[in-house]
Protein backbone atom coordinates (compact mmCIF):
# COMPACT_ATOMS: atom_id res chain seq x y z
CA UNK A 1 0.00 0.00 0.00
CA UNK A 2 2.83 2.38 0.82
CA UNK A 3 4.53 1.80 -2.52
CA UNK A 4 1.35 2.75 -4.41
CA UNK A 5 1.19 6.05 -2.51
CA UNK A 6 4.79 6.81 -3.42
CA UNK A 7 4.13 5.97 -7.03
CA UNK A 8 1.11 8.28 -7.11
CA UNK A 9 3.15 11.06 -5.49
CA UNK A 10 6.07 10.58 -7.87
CA UNK A 11 3.99 10.34 -11.04
CA UNK A 12 3.52 14.12 -11.53
CA UNK A 13 7.23 14.68 -10.92
CA UNK A 14 8.17 12.01 -13.46
CA UNK A 15 5.80 13.54 -16.01
CA UNK A 16 7.46 16.92 -15.49
CA UNK A 17 10.86 15.37 -16.07
CA UNK A 18 9.69 13.77 -19.28
CA UNK A 19 8.20 17.05 -20.51
CA UNK A 20 11.44 18.88 -19.73
CA UNK A 21 13.17 16.89 -22.45
CA UNK A 22 11.44 19.07 -25.04
CA UNK A 23 12.49 22.67 -25.57
CA UNK A 24 11.33 25.42 -27.91
CA UNK A 25 12.78 24.94 -31.39
CA UNK A 26 14.72 28.09 -32.19
CA UNK A 27 17.01 28.18 -35.20
CA UNK A 28 20.48 29.55 -34.42
CA UNK A 29 21.40 33.15 -35.14
CA UNK A 30 23.08 33.72 -38.51
CA UNK A 31 26.79 32.96 -38.42
CA UNK A 32 28.90 35.78 -39.88
CA UNK A 33 31.20 34.97 -42.78
CA UNK A 34 34.54 36.82 -42.58
CA UNK A 35 34.99 39.55 -45.18
CA UNK A 36 36.70 38.49 -48.37
CA UNK A 37 36.06 34.76 -47.97
CA UNK A 38 35.15 33.04 -51.24
CA UNK A 39 31.92 31.08 -51.66
CA UNK A 40 33.97 27.91 -52.22
CA UNK A 41 35.89 28.38 -48.97
CA UNK A 42 32.69 29.15 -47.09
CA UNK A 43 31.02 25.99 -48.44
CA UNK A 44 34.09 23.91 -47.57
CA UNK A 45 34.13 25.13 -43.95
CA UNK A 46 30.38 24.61 -43.57
CA UNK A 47 30.73 21.01 -44.78
CA UNK A 48 33.80 20.46 -42.61
CA UNK A 49 31.85 21.59 -39.54
CA UNK A 50 28.95 19.22 -40.19
CA UNK A 51 31.03 16.24 -41.30
CA UNK A 52 33.29 16.65 -38.26
CA UNK A 53 30.24 16.05 -36.07
CA UNK A 54 28.97 13.05 -38.03
CA UNK A 55 26.38 14.79 -40.22
CA UNK A 56 25.91 13.80 -43.89
CA UNK A 57 25.73 16.47 -46.61
CA UNK A 58 23.11 16.30 -49.38
CA UNK A 59 21.27 18.47 -51.92
CA UNK A 60 24.27 20.70 -52.52
CA UNK A 61 23.59 23.75 -54.68
CA UNK A 62 25.38 27.07 -54.90
CA UNK A 63 24.46 28.90 -51.70
CA UNK A 64 22.64 26.02 -50.00
CA UNK A 65 22.82 22.43 -48.79
CA UNK A 66 21.11 20.03 -46.41
CA UNK A 67 22.78 18.18 -43.56
CA UNK A 68 21.40 15.07 -41.84
CA UNK A 69 22.47 13.42 -38.60
CA UNK A 70 21.64 9.74 -37.98
CA UNK A 71 22.22 8.93 -34.32
CA UNK A 72 20.87 5.61 -33.05
CA UNK A 73 17.12 5.80 -33.82
CA UNK A 74 17.15 9.60 -34.15
CA UNK A 75 17.37 11.53 -37.41
CA UNK A 76 17.68 15.31 -37.75
CA UNK A 77 17.87 17.30 -40.98
CA UNK A 78 18.71 20.98 -41.32
CA UNK A 79 18.84 23.28 -44.30
CA UNK A 80 21.78 25.63 -44.72
CA UNK A 81 21.79 28.82 -46.79
CA UNK A 82 24.92 30.92 -47.13
CA UNK A 83 26.23 33.94 -48.97
CA UNK A 84 29.21 36.27 -48.61
CA UNK A 85 27.94 37.72 -45.33
CA UNK A 86 26.26 34.94 -43.28
CA UNK A 87 25.35 31.28 -42.86
CA UNK A 88 21.75 30.48 -41.90
CA UNK A 89 20.81 27.10 -40.40
CA UNK A 90 17.14 26.08 -40.21
CA UNK A 91 15.29 22.98 -39.00
CA UNK A 92 13.94 20.86 -41.87
CA UNK A 93 12.76 17.52 -40.45
CA UNK A 94 13.34 14.91 -37.77
CA UNK A 95 12.46 11.40 -36.67
CA UNK A 96 12.15 10.27 -33.04
CA UNK A 97 13.01 13.73 -31.69
CA UNK A 98 9.53 14.57 -30.38
CA UNK A 99 9.01 17.50 -32.74
CA UNK A 100 5.65 19.12 -31.98
CA UNK A 101 3.90 22.27 -33.04
CA UNK A 102 2.41 23.77 -29.89
CA UNK A 103 0.44 26.96 -29.37
CA UNK A 104 3.63 28.59 -28.13
CA UNK A 105 5.54 27.43 -31.22
CA UNK A 106 7.50 24.37 -32.27
CA UNK A 107 9.31 22.22 -29.70
CA UNK A 108 11.85 19.42 -30.03
CA UNK A 109 14.03 17.10 -27.96
CA UNK A 110 16.76 19.02 -26.17
CA UNK A 111 19.52 16.91 -27.74
CA UNK A 112 18.71 18.34 -31.19
CA UNK A 113 19.52 21.82 -29.92
CA UNK A 114 22.83 20.59 -28.49
CA UNK A 115 23.79 18.87 -31.74
CA UNK A 116 23.10 22.00 -33.78
CA UNK A 117 24.85 24.23 -31.24
CA UNK A 118 27.97 22.05 -31.47
CA UNK A 119 28.03 22.46 -35.25
CA UNK A 120 27.50 26.23 -34.96
CA UNK A 121 30.43 26.51 -32.53
CA UNK A 122 32.66 24.50 -34.88
CA UNK A 123 31.53 26.52 -37.89
CA UNK A 124 32.31 29.87 -36.26
CA UNK A 125 35.79 28.64 -35.41
CA UNK A 126 36.41 27.04 -38.82
CA UNK A 127 35.33 30.16 -40.71
CA UNK A 128 37.61 32.35 -38.61
CA UNK A 129 40.57 30.00 -39.04
CA UNK A 130 40.01 29.78 -42.80
CA UNK A 131 39.98 33.58 -42.99
CA UNK A 132 43.45 33.63 -41.41
CA UNK A 133 44.79 31.48 -44.25
CA UNK A 134 43.60 33.86 -46.97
Amino acid sequence: MLSKRWLILLLPFLLLLMAARQLPLIDPEPIPVPAGMSAEDTAREIKRSFIGRGWEISDEKPGSLNATLHLRSHVATVGVRYDDSAVHIAYRASENLKYQMKRSGPSIHKNYLSWVDNVVTDMKRNLQLAALDE
